[in-house]
């Protein structure tokens, strides 16, 4: 009995597969006065504050 080539299209396949894309980070203004203007959210300043305090560990 003969059978379908492939299952699906190329056309139907590529369709599907346009939504994967990348996101660019998002940046934060960072609120620290001398300090990188942005940093990425939910993580720490190169300086070493993160949620407006200092954390433990970071040198000057």
């Amino acid at each position: 009995m003969p059978n379908p080539k492939r299952r699906f299209s190329h056309q139907r396949t590529a369709k599907r597969r346009t939504h994967y894309t990348t996101d660019l980070p998002e940046l934060q203004p960072n609120k620290q006065v001398g300090g990188n203007p942005f940093h990425l959210r939910h993580h720490a300043t190169p300086d070493g504050y993160y949620k407006g305090r200092r954390l433990p560990g970071f040198k000057d």
